[in-house]
């Protein structure tokens, strides 16, 4: 600036510079933004398992940085421009990559931006614009590129393919490739037949995207596969998305539906259509055997008329903090009365949690239905189930049964076969759980929800604790 103002031009002439300059360190700034790439915390976590790891997930929520850091390492594969800090994989010669998405539209709007920038302004995104040797454009989208040729460190030129999973399979066979960049989830036949693209190489997968597919193969084999080792999966959520700020992510949770906001904001696979328990039946199915008389145990019960009254007996073993399913009942049609006789061989000792719809009031008598029950001497926890966090929303306790069927802490005693046929049917529809043939699986959810109030068999007449009240029995 000093040497400017010590020429002889105008004060207007050296706007006219002083605004050249400036646009120049933008465009410059702009054709390497590489050079300026500072991943967050997480960020860094997903690229430096890429130094081991043939298979990576980075799954987050929408506008938290995924496909900008997929764009960021995709570029530095290509042109061998490492920064100092770098932990991941470095390839030291010129690679064969596909970057893909699923249909066309997406792929040049995604990962193609996101790598070189918007239409006419090639050079201004991932890869530096003095790398890029050429382009070639593709069929049927607009805009949308086939190839691009990059230059490398070593001298040699790196290819980077731009796919799409609308192809079909049969598009991704062919020759071996050392990286491949999935931004949005592929099909599962999509993903294995990019695994086959990497035999040769010895290369590595990544894929970018938010779950809102669900629980899907994919997602599944990719979250059960995490070792860190050959394969990692890295979950961020908006807090880890440090470009948004504090202010501004409550207004954000706010937009979404409710069924949507763990997948959009936490990259929490999202509860879309099929099973709502994507367990092999086996891993949660075990032979029947006594129970040990120190184990606490706890009913469940879920109201019903039209749809049955189902009722479920837990036992816990605490040490293990595994519970087991040991008996269930359900039958539609019938009064307290009777159900309540079908339940007391269960066990006089046992308390049963039960839903919030036992507050409301018959109306005949104007009498609550939790109170039909307990006054026919079914001896009910006070007050009504809530999760251990409060309230009583249903996605919790089901997230909680799931997360214990994943990891071997719930089971369910093999002869019950109306709980099993329950657990294989219970499913969602557009992000929703279905309501029908749900009495077990609600009733086993109700009990779980306050297994911390369960107790170890007794004597009949004996409640540890309570020896002074008395639980009336068929007294109506």
């Amino acid at each position: 600036m000093t040497n400017l103002m010590n020429t002889s031009l105008s004060s207007q002439e050296l706007s006219a510079l002083q605004q050249a300059l400036t646009r120049e360190q933008t465009r410059r700034r702009e054709s390497n933004r590489l050079q300026a790439y500072r991943p967050y915390p997480k960020q860094i976590e997903f690229h430096a398992f890429g130094a081991t790891c043939k298979q990576r997930l980075l799954r987050a929520g929408n506008q938290q940085g995924k496909t900008f850091s997929g764009a960021m390492e995709m570029a530095m594969h290509l042109t061998g421009l490492y920064p100092d800090w770098w932990p991941g994989r470095r390839f030291d010669h010129p690679i064969d990559a596909w970057a893909a998405c699923d249909t066309g539209e997406t792929a040049r709007d995604n990962p193609q931006r996101a790598l070189l920038g918007p239409l006419g302004h090639w050079g201004t995104g991932a890869i530096p614009e003095r790398t890029i040797l050429g382009l070639k454009r593709g069929r049927g989208v607009a805009d949308l590129l086939d190839i691009v040729l990059v230059k490398h460190t070593s001298g040699g030129t790196s290819k980077l393919g731009f796919k799409r999973y609308d192809q079909g399979r049969e598009a991704w066979q062919g020759p071996a490739k050392h990286v491949i960049w999935c931004d949005e989830e592929p099909p599962e036949d999509i993903y294995n037949e990019a695994l086959a693209r990497l035999i040769a190489t010895g290369g590595m997968i990544y894929t970018t995207f938010t779950p809102l597919l669900g629980l899907s193969n994919v997602v599944k084999r990719l979250m059960d596969a995490n070792d860190g080792v050959t394969c990692a999966d890295i979950n961020m959520t908006i807090e880890d998305a440090l470009h948004i700020r504090e202010e501004d992510r409550v207004r954000i949770m706010s937009v979404f539906p409710e069924h949507e906001r763990d997948a959009r904001i936490k990259g929490v696979p999202l509860m879309g259509t099929g099973r709502v328990f994507p367990v092999d039946t086996d891993k949660i199915r075990c032979q029947a055997f006594d129970i040990p008389e120190d184990w606490p145990q706890i009913g469940g019960i879920d109201f019903g008329w039209d749809h049955p009254f189902a009722a479920v007996k837990l036992a816990w073993d605490r040490d293990a903090d595994c519970v087991y399913v040991t008996q269930t009942y359900r039958v539609r049609h019938e009064t307290p009365v009777i159900h309540v006789a079908a339940l007391r061989p269960w066990g006089s000792y046992l308390k049963f949690a039960w839903p919030h719809d036992g507050l409301a009031t018959e109306k005949g008598s104007g009498e609550q239905l939790m109170k039909q029950y307990s006054g026919n001497g079914l001896k009910l926890l006070e007050p009504h189930a809530t999760n251990p966090q409060g309230g009583n929303r249903v996605e919790p306790g089901v997230l909680e049964m799931l997360d214990r069927m994943k990891t071997s802490r719930l089971k369910v005693f093999a002869h019950l076969t109306d709980w099993f046929y329950e657990f294989e049917h219970y499913h969602r529809d557009k992000g929703l759980i279905v309501k029908k043939n749900d009495d077990l699986i609600s009733a086993t959810r109700i009990a779980l929800m306050m297994i911390t109030f369960a107790t170890p068999s007794e004597p009949d007449g004996f409640t540890s604790g309570q020896t002074d009240i008395h639980w009336p029995v068929f007294t109506h």
